[in-house]
This record gives structure tokens, sequence and C-alpha cells, in this order.
């Protein structure tokens, strides 16, 4: 099998699932470690990987500005950095930072996403590191700053704008950055969920939670499809989908996991949510979905694994304390990643199985990335690819 690209947030198809065999399985700070190298500054944002190339965000706060890196996947050298932005530093979370939103390339450019002061700003540059264009499609107000990772669709880049203000979402042309289509959101409350795009009862679909609802637009024209008020007010974690129904877990003031039928039209609030539990719901952390399991990490180190057509519980442990890390999964595992760098890697089935427990040594917030039999870890001040010795 060829090489699978990490295009984007969560991978290529958006869910956090690698097609890849042979991904590492063990490692600590040292051992299978192919190379280490150091990134400036800080920030949240995943690394994306296109053939030999790794695109990284990172912000320098004290001189203003937020870069664009892209870095050799064979060794970790810089091949070009740029100043994307220079712009004062807005507030933030304590658990955000000021590069928090992952980029995106379909493998001429790569897009990027950042705050401007009280503007979204989107810039488009190419693989040699120049500049195509620059956009600020609207505007942005959130006490807890800005994480919205653009999404890739036909012509358009696809960013969510929900926010403390007139909220919206907005789709670019790819080449120009031209606005195509900009849609209203309901509620004017910010949330911070990147949506997933799927082909579903013969319908492209567009779909994220947010701005206290869960909702499905035509990532074509931005026309709504579906909607579902609440559960909650607000979202960090995208959804995902097993073929069969999406799983949506949230959120603030109450925490829920829903499963939704992506069927109907028009507000399904009463008709389509076929389960609904308020227990070790994660708020940040994005879930999988894998066969016939449904499997979650809570904001404080509690993984639990459902059945994904009843809801019911399988099982719950506690791995850790803090996660921030949304999970992934490749070779038929799926990896949980702890604030301080503890992997834990378990095997989904009707009993808690650990295959591995590895230790980083170093704080890491943002979540993995896979492509060739690799990983790629940011940490607090570094980027790891991990290797597997037998292969």
């Amino acid at each position: 099998m060829l090489a699978e690209n990490w295009p984007a947030w969560r991978g290529p198809r958006g869910d956090g699932s690698s097609l890849e065999k042979n991904v590492p399985v063990r490692w600590s700070g040292t051992e299978n470690v192919v190379w280490k190298v150091p990134i400036p500054g800080k920030g949240h944002a995943s690394p994306i990987v296109w053939a030999d190339r790794i695109f990284v965000v990172t912000a320098l706060p004290a001189q203003k500005q937020r870069l664009l890196l892209c870095l050799d996947s064979s060794n970790g050298k810089t091949l070009w950095q740029r100043v994307v932005l220079e712009a004062p530093p807005e507030r933030i979370n304590k658990l955000n930072s000021y590069a928090s939103s992952t980029p995106a390339t379909d493998g001429q450019k790569v897009y990027v996403s950042f705050l401007d002061r009280d503007k979204m700003f989107i810039a488009a540059y190419d693989f040699d590191g120049t500049k195509v264009w620059d956009a600020r499609p609207g505007e942005f107000s959130s006490m807890h700053g800005y994480c919205s990772s653009p999404v890739l669709w036909k012509d358009k880049v696809i960013v969510n704008g929900d926010h403390d203000g007139p909220a919206y979402i907005v789709a670019l042309d790819r080449a120009t950055g031209k606005t195509i289509w900009k849609t209203a959101r309901p509620n004017v409350t910010r949330s911070y969920c990147t949506p997933i795009i799927r082909h579903i009862e013969g319908r492209n679909q567009l779909i994220l939670s947010g701005s206290k609802c869960v909702a499905s637009y035509d990532p074509d024209s931005g026309k709504q499809h579906w909607i579902i008020d609440g559960p909650t007010e607000q979202f960090v974690a995208s959804l995902v989908y097993n073929d069969e129904l999406l799983f949506m877990t949230c959120g603030f003031p109450k925490r829920f996991i829903q499963a939704i039928r992506p069927d109907g039209q028009g507000n399904v609030t009463a008709t389509h949510v076929v389960w609904q539990t308020d227990r070790d719901c994660s708020y940040v952390p994005s879930p999988i979905a894998f066969g016939p399991y449904f499997l979650v990490v809570s904001d404080s180190g509690v993984a639990t694994c459902l059945d994904a057509k009843s809801g019911k519980s399988i099982w719950r442990e506690r791995i850790g304390t803090r996660h921030s890390a949304s999970l992934v999964s490749a070779n038929g595992l799926v990896y949980f990643l702890s604030d301080k760098g503890i992997m834990t890697v378990v095997k989904p089935g009707p009993e808690f199985e650990v295959v591995a427990r590895n230790e980083l040594g170093e704080e890491t917030n943002a979540s993995p990335a896979i492509s060739d039999k690799l990983m790629f870890l940011r940490g607090a001040e570094h980027i790891y690819c991990i290797g597997n010795s037998l292969y």
C-alpha cells in the first residue's frame, strides 16, 4: 500500500483513522525516535504531512508573530519558515494557544488559519513558501481565543466561524481566497469544532456541532440540510461517523455524548437522536468510531468504550490525568495521548486491554499525525518522528 498522507485536522478522513500498517506501538523519549527537532515558539496545532513535507504552525507572542514551517519528513530539517501574520496576541484560555488551528493541504498549497485582532485570517502558501493569497472573511470574538482548522472540499477552503458575534461558516475559493458562500449560524455562541464532510443518504454533508446545535450543511452551497437543538452551549470536539451513525461529544456547561441518524430534513431534534449519555464525555478530545465500538476519553483522563449501536458502556478505565489530544487509530489499535506526553495504546474489544504505555518525557497538547508507517508527535518544545525498529 502507498503511504497515506495526513493532510489536515484528524487526517485524510477527518476522523483520526489511519489505514497505515506497522505504525509504531512502543517508544520512549529515546527509543524508536527516528528524529527529534526543536520547534520555535508555542502552539497546539497538529502537524500535517504530505509526501516528504511536514507543515506546522507556531506563534512567537513576544514578537507578535504567527509562523508556518515546512520540514523534511525524513530528518526534521526546516526547509523554510514564514511569518504569516504579525498581530497582537489575543486573549486566550489557559488551555489554548496562539497557534491552535491545524493547517490543511491539497498537495499544491497549504492553508493556515489565525486570528488577526477581531477578524479571522486565512492564508495560502505554495510548497516553496510563497504566499498565494490571504483573506479576512469575517469577524471573530471569543474570550477563550481562536481555533478554527480549515477543511478542503473540491475548490473550497471551509472554515467554522462560531463565535460570540455574527457567527458563520464560510467557504473560500482555493485559488483566490474569495468568499464563495457564507452561511449564518443560529445561536451566536463560541465553539471550536472542525467539520467533517461525508456523502450520506445521497447528499454531501458538512457536519459540525457548535452554537448550541448539531447541524448538517451542503458543502457546495452552504445550505442547511438538518439541525438538532442543543444539547449544550459550547463544543470543541469534532464528530465521527461509522457509516451508520454520527457520534458527538461535548461540552460546556453540560457534557453529553449523542449518537445521531444523519438523514432527515429541517429540525430533527425529536426524531434523530438514537441514544444519549452524560457519563465520562469529552469536551476537548475528539473521539474514535472503531467497528462496533465508540471510544472516547474525558478531559480528566477516563477512557470509555461504548457499544456504538446502543450506547451501552462496555468498559471504562482511568488511564491518566488531563487529556487534550484527540484519539487516533491504526493497526487495529486506538492511541490515547495525555498532556503529560504519555501515550496509552489500547486494543478495542469487550475487555480493557492496554498494549503499550509510552512516556515521551515532554508535555503534549497537539494531536498525533500518522504517515508512511511513522507517527509524528508535537511536544511543547519539539516535534518527534516515531518509527518502528522492526520495519
